[in-house]
């Protein structure tokens, strides 16, 4: 579980597990990314925990020392359009940036443990003005899809 380039300890952990410990993180998060920055940051735990006790939430953290350094979580469920295929969407991924440097083997750990739960492929949403598509590509991601965005109100 550790890397040789870092000291980061990667897990698979629950959203209860990390719900008060991944707020600093998650708002750290969002000023360096949000797209629309009016439109307030406020999760729904709620729905989260649902996801994850439904066991369509895939969870991993990156944690140095014990202390919560990064995470990515995945929507984990049959894909609508290919029932017999289950696969993943990163709904969100983040490392702390002072902690940068091991984001190639946290992706590849995690979908490593995608992996083992039978996941057979794997999606990435990537912000145009946050783009780690080099590292994906690396990885042998493909781009797969374009997300365009219209703010309505």
């Amino acid at each position: 579980m550790i890397t040789a380039t870092t000291k980061a300890t990667f897990a698979r952990e629950t959203v209860l597990a990390i719900e008060d410990e991944i707020k600093p993180l998650i708002e750290k998060h969002w000023r360096e990314v949000a797209h629309f920055k009016d439109i307030p940051l406020d999760p729904d735990w709620d729905y989260y925990r649902m996801l994850d006790e439904r066991g369509f939430l895939g969870v991993y953290t990156a944690r140095e020392n014990g202390v919560l350094i990064g995470y990515s979580i995945y929507a984990v469920k049959p894909n609508p359009h290919y029932k017999a295929s289950l696969q993943a969407h990163q709904d969100i991924i983040f490392i702390d940036p002072e902690k940068r440097g091991f984001g190639k083997e946290f992706i590849n750990w995690c979908d490593g443990e995608l992996k083992s739960l039978g996941v057979q492929a794997v999606y990435h949403h990537v912000k145009k003005d946050h783009d780690f598509s080099p590292l994906l590509r690396r990885l042998g991601y493909t781009l797969v899809d374009l997300i365009y965005a219209r703010r309505l109100s």
